[in-house]
């Protein structure tokens, strides 16, 4: 990739004349500084042809940072890596030793020149790095420099690239002395009996007395570039013995104790990140261990975009046992190249199932078209297109049931809450008022009964009640630390909101979360009654988050009691709006303004606040969803009448859970479908009664709601009062007044469909105000996604959509398996208490028994695994420390992985394996052409 000429380089000497900051080029220089780059390039081409131009990225990175008396000194040392002390250095250039070692003292600080004390008697000397790994990192690493010079980003985003693009297929395991090598986390191959020293992170540890801490430059590189992935620059790169002394001693990082290098090799390995070593200098030596974020890491990514895992591979790849396996996903999530993928453990009615594997230079002739220049983002593809177990895939957050199922069935209740907390961080919340949609969606659904997964949830969420089980999740950003610069805003206390808090705050992050009512929980609290989810559950899971440090500000609007603009003036970078939907709606008929006409929202609010009030006579609910169902039940709690439920939809079509309805027929409640309200009749102004017409049709072919009505035929139900549950509304008020976001014409907001941000960049969305009213999953699962979103944004050059986890599962094919061999027992029932429900509002559903917790997770059919494909695993090992089933190990298959040698020496790795490789194509063409 050619470079623009610089600014100050004109070819036309008429120019000259006409521009006065014309700079001629200083020709002495520019030979310089060709021979300069050739002699320090890993591209053979160039460097055995002398084709080197102006504008090849060597000559202008060189040219941009080095002045003509430093590139003469560093031609004195005629090739790279080789050592001289200051009185060589001296003699070699004709100066005195005082200029000399000005000259390596300035040489060092850019970072185009490196020390050592490789000799006898340990003094320092110098010498000039290689490209990659070197002077393109340690430019990087220099703030000063980057920040005057923004095209050194540039300039090591070509240099990882470049020399490479011919080479990558014919290097062998082991790398042949090119840049970086993968090093297992060492607790996965602690066990493994054949592992050698070098495979280690203690040997490397221990081997060296020196340790720094310096800045990742490939995080700093795609950050200026702005490519961030949202793995945000901090000092993981780790400096040992002479390497150490010479970053500290050039300013390029500080001097870090034992123990604080293995805290940072444990914080890596806890948010996801690849432990490298340098991989020129043999098996006696290395200069550094970076922790890698794939998703930016230049050496993961050389590997990757080529499609030549050799380049960078450990001695080991990850192994499934299907048979421990639950498809948790934790693996899956935490892979950095997508090796690892959700698939089925249940065998299809041809048998099991097999997945491809992807292909490798091997025995293949390599082209552009073989490169994966998508890597980023496939490499977070979470399963197969054939599919994965059908609870994780349907649920909204994607939860890893099968492994907390699992877990219950083990007794380890508190590592099945730290599981679900993962992707729901209201977990007792939602085991009371959850929808259900991974039971509906459960393949064991298809014998007998699915299983009760809900109540298994809300049995391990129980744990959690009692103030000492509380589990609270560590809270640091990538550096251990705070984002002290970085306040969050989340406006509303709803579900969605309190997710957003929690995983924000667990990113580091100081969050507020402001709430226009005297309650937190939105309409957790205020729309859902106490006998469905009791106000305690709440409260205890927002006492999590206020442990957490999560800020709560009650009584406060925003857009009235304070603006979005005030936030900003105090500090705050981004905002999520999160209010919810809730309004309720009227039916658009006669008669509605009429006293006793109220709706269900605004109703279920009056009660759950304490400013409800005793009814008389009888009451129409209109509406067939759960909210009506609610609104009905409440009602029978505050009146001496009866109580009627008429909705649109046939029994079957209702949106209510049908054992929602079946709780309300139990406690009285007449339930009647297939009728829309046409009139509210009224007597001295109050409501006497609503006249109803057939609903016909309630949507049309396309599935889009639009009933159809026999206007003729008719029923007149009496009643004193008319509760209208037929759909919320979004009050945005003032909240968004003086900025950019648009309201479709259903007042949700308009934000982009993966990332929720708005027309205003720091205003993100996510819940019913962005999709309509769903569920409080739905809006869980929203809150987690805008989290990430709103992390993003706050740091320079981070992009909203690279190698983002998209969060997408595709459901196995439940025609297609043989279920074998099963626990033939039947669905445990919870039990209930013995209420009244004319007068209690006390929940009366009874959790599971811990004999029925464990009866029921025996009923689980197991349906997905965890697969790897073996060609793109790298050997990382950090699947293994997600995995708490025991399910996934590392296997030392590629012993010559571990294969160090030095960089001069490349080429003697290089060529007898590409004759081979050549050998096999060749034979394999033939094979294939017989």
């Amino acid at each position: 990739m050619a470079e623009k000429e610089p600014k100050n380089r004109m070819t036309n000497e008429r120019d000259y004349h006409q521009d006065p900051n014309y700079i001629a080029p200083d020709k002495e220089k520019e030979k310089m500084l060709l021979k300069l780059g050739e002699m320090i390039t890993d591209r053979y081409a160039v460097k055995l042809t002398h084709s080197m131009t102006v504008n090849d990225p060597e000559y202008w990175a060189l040219d941009t940072v080095l002045n003509k008396e430093q590139v003469q000194f560093l031609l004195s040392f005629k090739k790279c890596r080789v050592c001289y002390d200051v009185p060589e250095l001296a003699k070699r250039n004709n100066i005195s030793e005082e200029k000399a070692q000005k000259l390596c003292d300035e040489i060092c600080w850019i970072g185009c020149l490196e020390s050592n004390r490789e000799n006898a008697d340990k003094h320092l000397q110098y010498d000039v790095p290689i490209f990659v790994p070197g002077i393109a990192e340690f430019l990087m690493m220099n703030n000063t420099l980057v920040q005057k010079y923004p095209q050194l980003a540039t300039f090591f985003n070509l240099m990882t690239q470049m020399p490479l693009e011919g080479i990558t297929p014919m290097v062998p395991l082991g790398g042949a002395g090119v840049g970086m090598h993968v090093i297992p986390v060492e607790k996965a191959i602690e066990s493994e009996s054949t592992s050698v020293s070098v495979e280690h992170l203690s040997h490397w540890l221990h081997k060296y007395d020196k340790y720094s801490l310096g800045v990742c430059s490939c995080r700093r590189q795609q950050t200026m570039r702005g490519e961030g992935n949202g793995d945000i620059e901090g000092d993981f790169c780790i400096g040992v013995g002479d390497m150490a002394e010479y970053c500290v001693s050039s300013g390029k990082g500080r001097y870090a104790t034992y123990d604080q290098v293995m805290e940072i090799l444990e914080r890596a390995e806890r948010h996801g990140f690849v432990h490298q070593i340098t991989n020129i200098d043999g098996e006696d030596k290395i200069i550094g261990i970076c922790n890698c974020a794939p998703g930016v890491c230049n050496a993961i990514r050389t590997s990757q975009l080529y499609n030549t895992p050799n380049m960078s591979r450990s001695a080991y790849r990850a192994h499934v046992d299907k048979e421990k396996c639950v498809a948790c996903g934790k693996c899956v999530e935490v892979c950095p190249v997508g090796a690892a993928k959700l698939g089925q453990k249940l065998c299809t009615k041809h048998g099991e199932m097999r997945y491809p594997t992807t292909l490798l230079p091997d025995e293949t002739h390599w082209t552009v078209d073989n490169w994966n220049k998508n890597y980023r983002e496939d490499a977070k593809i979470n399963c197969y297109e054939t599919g994965t177990s059908p609870c994780k895939t349907a649920c909204p957050a994607h939860l890893a049931v099968q492994g907390y199922v699992k877990m219950a069935a083990e007794g380890r209740y508190l590592d099945a809450l730290k599981l679900i907390k993962q992707d729901n961080p209201l977990p007792a919340v939602c085991g009371a008022i959850c929808n259900r949609r991974c039971e509906d969606a459960c393949t064991r659904g298809t014998i007998d009964q699915p299983i009760a997964i809900d109540e298994i949830k809300k049995f391990i969420a129980a744990q959690e009640l009692n103030a000492e089980n509380r589990f609270i999740p560590v809270c640091e950003n990538d550096e251990g630390k705070q984002w002290d610069g970085c306040k969050m805003a989340v406006i509303g206390a709803g579900p969605a909101g309190l997710s957003c808090a929690y995983y924000l705050r667990t990113r580091g992050y100081p969050v507020t979360v402001f709430e226009k009512e005297e309650k937190l929980g939105g309409m957790l609290t205020n729309g859902i009654p106490n006998f469905r989810l009791e106000k305690s559950v709440i409260d205890a899971e927002i006492d999590v988050l206020r442990q957490m440090g999560v800020e709560f500000k009650n009584n406060t609007e925003v857009g009235k009691d304070i603006t979005i603009a005030d936030l900003r003036s105090q500090g705050y970078k981004a905002f999520y709006a999160a209010i919810g939907a809730q309004g309720g709606r009227m039916a658009g008929v006669p008669g509605e303004d009429a006293k006793g006409v109220i709706t269900g929202v605004d109703f279920l609010r009056n009660e759950n606040l304490g400013r409800g009030e005793k009814l008389s006579g009888d009451i129409v609910v209109i509406g067939g969803g759960n909210v009506a169902i609610d609104v009905a039940r409440t009602a029978l709690r505050v009146t001496d009448g009866k109580v009627t439920m008429i909705c649109l939809e046939q029994r079957q079509e209702m949106p209510a859970a049908a054992d929602e309805v079946e709780d309300a027929e139990a406690e009285g409640i007449l339930v009647k479908n297939g009728w829309g309200p046409k009139e509210i009749l009224v007597k001295d102004g109050a409501a006497a009664g609503v006249v109803f017409k057939r609903c016909t049709q309630v949507k049309d072919e396309t599935g889009r709601f639009h009933p159809l009505y026999d206007e003729n035929d008719t029923i007149t139900v009496a009643c004193s009062h008319v509760l209208l549950s037929i759909g919320q509304s979004i009050l945005w008020n003032d909240l968004l007044k003086g900025t950019k976001v648009e309201l479709n014409r259903n007042q949700t907001a308009k934000a982009d469909a993966v990332t929720y941000q708005t027309a205003e960049p720091d205003i993100f969305v996510g819940g019913d105000d962005f999709t309509g009213p769903k569920f409080a999953i739905d809006a869980i699962a929203a809150g987690k996604m805008a989290s990430e979103s709103m992390h993003r944004f706050v740091h320079q050059g981070q992009s909203l959509t690279i190698g983002r986890d998209l969060r997408q599962f595709i459901e196995l094919n439940k025609d297609d398996i043989e279920i074998g061999e099963y626990d033939s027992s039947r669905r445990q029932v919870p039990g209930r208490k013995a209420l009244d429900a004319r007068t209690s509002f006390t929940d009366a559903r009874l959790p599971f028994t811990e004999e029925q917790v464990k009866k029921e997770a025996a009923r689980c059919l197991g349906c997905g695994a965890t697969t790897v494909d073996l060609n793109r695993c790298i050997g990382c090992g950090l699947c293994t420390t997600r995995c708490e089933f025991d399910a996934i190990h590392l296997q030392r298959d590629l012993p010559h992985a571990s294969d160090m040698i030095k960089a001069e020496d490349k080429m003697k790795a290089v060529g007898p394996y590409a004759m081979s490789r050549e050998m096999k194509i060749l034979f394999h063409k033939k094979e294939k052409n017989a």
